[in-house]
């Protein structure tokens, strides 16, 4: 349960202010459609973070050496000074030309954005560190839900009203914390 708790929280902060959010409110007011934006946000986040907590854990279980757990400990280190620079989400990222359904639009838009996004490494840190592909991928894919959901429903409201610089503060300090008990544990 640690493991899905964790990992829920961690990108639950992480995605608040995070392009990917800045992509919700987009579609949401582009589209004014939520449900199947937010079937799409679903589908997405599903299968990037689980393959990315499964590659962390492939990882994980080729290279059980002690620079590794030292360089995933660093990486949660890493991820905590990554979160304090906010995002501004990218005009190609934000332009959605595609004519299809707005589940389809959502679900590729998601996919790719989230590549290489802090809160898909954090999924591979995770997964590297847990060993549990299913209770990562479920609770980062929770963390992103709780994350997007509000703010599918609720678009620039949103962003005028929760102070982005206190929850980014706040997510690199569970970064923060993430490192230096992965360190606590190298060193003990």
């Amino acid at each position: 349960m640690e493991a899905f708790f964790t990992s829920a929280a961690v990108v639950a902060f992480a995605e608040i202010g995070d392009k990917t959010m800045l992509l919700a409110i987009l579609l949401s007011t582009r589209f004014r459609a939520p449900i199947p934006i937010i079937f799409g946000i679903f589908a997405a986040t599903l299968v990037n973070h689980a393959l990315a907590a499964l590659a962390g854990q492939q990882i994980a279980g080729l290279l059980d050496a002690p620079w590794f757990r030292w360089a995933v400990a660093l990486g949660f280190v890493a991820m905590a000074l990554w979160t304090l620079v906010p995002d501004k989400i990218d005009e190609k990222d934000g332009q959605v030309s595609h004519k299809g359904s707005v589940f389809l639009t959502t679900t590729i838009a998601f996919f790719l954005v989230e590549m290489g996004d802090k809160t898909q490494v954090a999924t591979v840190a995770l997964g590297a560190h847990y060993q549990n592909v299913l209770a990562v991928a479920a609770g980062t894919t929770l963390g992103m839900m709780v994350a997007n959901v509000p703010a599918v429903f609720l678009g620039e409201e949103l962003v005028k009203r929760v102070p982005m610089k206190f929850v980014r503060l706040f997510a690199a300090t569970l970064f923060l914390a993430l490192g230096l008990w992965q360190i606590f544990e190298i060193v003990v």
